[in-house]
């Protein structure tokens, strides 16, 4: 499965497109550069919620394993998304190019770091890790696969995936969710939050036993994208998705002027719900106009 970003993911493939080695290497000559900003963060959630689902083709029982290939530093937190697939069980290879920061691979790579974390200085010289990689790639499956011992589930659908996500009580600054639960009631729910046109992407975890957030310090008249996923010992289900936008702020109404006089005036308004201070703004009427 491939997937490019800039400041929004985009899904090229998912892993259940392609079934034969002639496809998938026609499918990367067609592959069209999308140029762009480095939002990492908000790439490796995208690659969580989007790609690593069952109805993209990733089987539950099977190894995960991320690559990310970057030629710049995140304008987002990438280790925050990083840490998250990480903590499910999934393996994230770090592969930097030309102005990629070094520090930074390393920490959104899984350890080892010598075997998961590669630097070149410009893009063909990417064809001399081709080699190494794969080699590492196959052997760090096989080692996973010989390790695994948990309990995988292998069902998804109601089972393992809420269900009806409720948006309510919006105001400029929070909004209220709430959610059904799946059958089987999962470790730990993550949620995910970010304004659709681009921003870092802020995450609550929650337990099992809960399925409703507040959310609050919201930014007024934005639209946000929503995410509510299950996580399960070794896996994560298929997540709820919604989008709803916060309200603006209230303004001031019925401004009303009395008391004049040669030098002064009074000013009167309605207030504005959740207003701690007002500014006003006085200037002299342009020529023409009645002072």
């Amino acid at each position: 499965g491939l997937s490019q970003y800039s400041s929004d993911p985009r899904t090229e493939w998912d892993l259940s497109a392609h079934s034969t080695r002639e496809q998938l290497l026609e499918a990367v000559r067609n592959l069209r550069y999308k140029g762009g900003n480095t939002f990492t963060g908000l790439a490796l959630t995208h690659v969580l919620e989007q790609n690593l689902k069952p109805d993209a083709g990733a089987r539950l029982e099977a190894e995960k394993l991320v690559i990310l290939l970057t030629d710049g530093k995140s304008q987002d937190d990438a280790n925050l998304a990083a840490q998250t697939l990480k903590n499910l069980g999934i393996e994230i290879f770090a592969i930097g190019v030309k102005n990629a920061d070094e520090a930074e691979l390393r920490q959104v790579a899984s350890e080892p770091l010598e075997l998961t974390v590669y630097n070149v200085l410009d893009f063909p010289l990417l064809s001399s890790l081709v080699g190494k990689l794969t080699r590492v790639l196959c052997t760090r499956i096989k080692e996973r696969s010989r390790k695994e011992t948990t309990d995988t589930p292998v069902s998804t659908g109601p089972q393992l995936s809420p269900t009806d996500l409720k948006i309510s009580a919006v105001t400029s600054k929070s909004m209220h969710l709430a959610w059904s639960p799946p059958l089987r009631p999962p470790k730990k729910y993550r949620v995910v939050y970010y304004p659709s046109k681009g921003g870092t992407p802020k995450e609550v975890v929650l337990e099992g036993a809960v399925s409703s957030l507040q959310l609050s310090n919201l930014t007024s008249h934005t639209e946000y994208l929503v995410s509510v996923i299950p996580v399960y010992d070794s896996a994560a289900g298929d997540g709820l998705r919604g989008v709803t936008s916060t309200l603006p702020l209230s303004s001031p109404r019925s401004l009303r002027v009395s008391e004049l006089s040669h030098n002064s005036l009074r000013l009167s308004w309605e207030a504005a719900q959740g207003a701690t201070h007002y500014l006003v703004l006085c200037s002299a009427a342009p020529d023409g106009a009645e002072d």
